[in-house]
């Protein structure tokens, strides 16, 4: 039996590395490898702690704009969780945990990535993401003296309490590199990126001299980091060869090479990325419209077509997506609460504002024709805004992402085929995401919570129970190989496309599971309703289907949940059901949980389950 379990296991191991690919995993083993021996090159780089001030008052006042009000009087972190402010951050602590802090003495590839003496780790790095930056920069632009000190203030005392290449600040690249990112749009916004201070080229170069040597293992994890690492080679390398840095041209022309390739490699024809994330393709949109947002301001010249084209598709995916009266999406995918260059005072589960730069930029159309907040940070950059408006949002599939979009009437229903290019980090397969005209979200994904919870808490909310899919014999839909990954990745085995029809509009897809069980899930969309047809057989006992609903006054009778305004109704075909319901948990925030409503469907394989949603 032991031999068995090592075998599966051994099996389950060489099939991710086959599906992860031989070249990503040598990136980051070399990576790792060279870290552990002490051969390196990051470990060999140094550099001094650069001295302030770094930015200085804009030339003239900027008028007709409004500047945020975050980070006045309070910290935002994970653009959520708010803590007064009362003079300089503790950059080293865990302000979830008060007691808990990083070491800032140590070299930073000494400090592990999971330490209980610390805490999750996001916790530490989220005030150093300099999000704080850009508020005060606008507040700063638009005439007050004081917020322009307070700014070069924060910089300074960052810059002493982090010296290179010490502390958990100084682990990430990708931190690194989003401070980057900042620095630099700060530096437009305060009109002082031609003519750069000594403090902020100094500061710049210091994190290049960080990012550069480890771009490798960011490119091999297929994933933001190696967007947001190239975008800071790119942006931060062209900066300083304008200003004369000898290493500005090779590192402008990696970020660049890079920022290529991940366009092509990591954005599908379709325009879904390789994260399968709503959250985290907003990351990777709002970096390249960064990226050229600063080539159209220093004059340098423009991307390929190639990458314009695979931008313009993600844009579309990313619109696809919006409810449009509140600019909420649904919150499927991993979720970190990551937001970058955060230049207005609209929630973080608003993307509007994200999605209408990013037309502008790469579509050459408005996102949104409404005048609203979303067009501040085209006016903070000072480009031009188009007149004229992308297509509206319709009906689609997008196969090589694997997901469905079917829309009648008012409501809109979010589909999650399965289909794995790259790694998935939940149990999603099947799920479905449901909205009325109203901005509800009726049937809901349940989000990420943290990535150093409690063991129970991080199966949970990456595995089957936090979404709305079926659950056999009580086991996730993909074996868990290591917390960030999982083996025997689910292809589609019933795929068909989105397509209109005189009931409404239909969409298919399914799966057989490493065990051999096998679930089919047939949706029809209609004005006032969604017929969901559950086909569950193969090589299990017994199944759940979870329905995780908004909070309301939910109760049972019969085979009929509702609360007087929405309604579900279950049959069976094949096997008798129980239904019960439940209280499960919702993460819509990073670290922040609540409860939610669930109804549990539970039956003898083999079965057919239709669920009635009406209004």
């Amino acid at each position: 039996m032991i031999k068995a379990e090592r075998l599966s296991r051994l099996s389950l191991k060489l099939f991710a590395i086959k599906r992860l690919g031989v070249g990503s995993i040598a990136k980051v083993g070399t990576y790792r490898l060279g870290l552990k021996t002490g051969l390196h090159r990051v470990l060999r780089v140094r550099s001094t702690v650069a001295q302030g001030p770094y930015f200085e008052a804009p030339p003239t006042a900027r008028h007709n704009v409004v500047p945020s009000s975050r980070w006045n009087t309070e910290a935002e972190l994970f653009s959520f969780h708010r803590f007064p402010l009362d003079g300089l951050p503790d950059w080293h602590a865990n302000p979830f945990n008060p007691g808990k802090r990083a070491p800032c003495d140590l070299p930073w590839y000494k400090i592990p990535d999971f330490d209980p003496d610390i805490g999750d780790i996001k916790t530490i790095w989220e005030l150093s993401r300099f999000d704080w930056l850009l508020p005060m920069a606008q507040r700063a632009a638009v005439g007050d003296d004081a917020e322009l000190t307070r700014l070069n203030l924060w910089l300074g005392d960052w810059s002493k309490q982090n010296p290179p290449y010490l502390g958990a600040n100084w682990k990430c690249g990708q931190e690194a590199s989003i401070r980057v990112i900042h620095l630099a749009m700060a530096a437009l916004i305060l009109q002082n990126h031609e003519k750069p201070s000594s403090g902020l080229l100094s500061l710049v170069r210091t994190h290049l001299l960080r990012i550069a040597p480890t771009i490798g293992y960011a490119i091999g994890q297929n994933n933001n980091h190696g967007t947001s690492e190239a975008a800071a080679l790119f942006i931060g390398g062209s900066w300083l060869a304008q200003q004369g840095d000898r290493d500005g041209k090779s590192w402008a022309y990696s970020g660049r090479k890079w920022l290529e390739d991940r366009a092509r490699s990591l954005i599908a024809a379709d325009g879904t990325f390789s994260q399968y994330s709503v959250v985290y393709h907003r990351l990777m949109i709002d970096t390249f419209s960064a990226c050229e947002v600063w080539r159209t301001k220093l004059g340098v010249p423009p991307f390929s077509d190639e990458l314009r084209s695979r931008l313009a598709k993600a844009v579309n995916w990313q619109q696809q997506m919006l409810d449009p009266d509140t600019g909420h999406v649904p919150n499927i995918g991993a979720n970190d609460g990551a937001r970058l260059i955060p230049l207005d005072d609209q929630h973080y589960r608003d993307f509007r504002t994200s999605t209408q730069l990013a037309a502008a930029l790469f579509c050459g159309g408005r996102a949104i024709m409404e005048a609203g907040a979303w067009d501040m940070a085209l006016r903070w950059f000072k480009m031009d805004a188009p007149t004229a408006a992308l297509p509206p949002p319709a009906s689609a599939s997008f196969p090589d992402g694997g997901f469905h979009i079917l829309r009648a009437g008012s409501l809109r229903c979010y589909f999650r085929a399965p289909g794995y290019r790259f790694r998935p980090s939940q149990c999603d397969a099947l799920h479905i995401d449901l909205w009325t005209g109203s901005g509800l979200n009726l049937i809901r994904d349940g989000g990420t919570f943290s990535y150093n919870s409690t063991e129970e808490d991080y199966r949970y909310f990456s595995g089957s129970q936090s979404h709305n899919v079926a659950e056999f014999d009580g086991r996730d839909q993909m074996p868990r190989i290591s917390r960030f990954l999982f083996g025997s990745w689910l292809q589609n085995t019933h795929s068909t496309s989105v397509e209109a029809t005189d009931m409404g509009v239909k969409a298919e897809a399914g799966y057989r599971d490493y065990r051999g069980a096998r679930h089919v899930r047939k949706i029809l969309l209609a004005p006032q309703s969604l017929r969901c047809v559950d086909i569950l057989d193969g090589q299990a006992s017994n199944a759940v289907i979870r329905w995780r609903l908004a909070l309301s006054d939910w109760r049972l009778e019969g085979n009929v949940l509702t609360d007087g305004k929405y309604r579900l109704a279950i049959t069976s075909r094949g096997s008798s059901f129980d239904l019960n319901l439940i209280t499960g948990a919702e993460s819509l925030h990073y670290l922040e949980k609540n409860p939610i409503a669930v109804l549990e469907i539970s039956c003898a394989i083999p079965a057919t389950i239709t669920t009635e949603i009406s209004f």
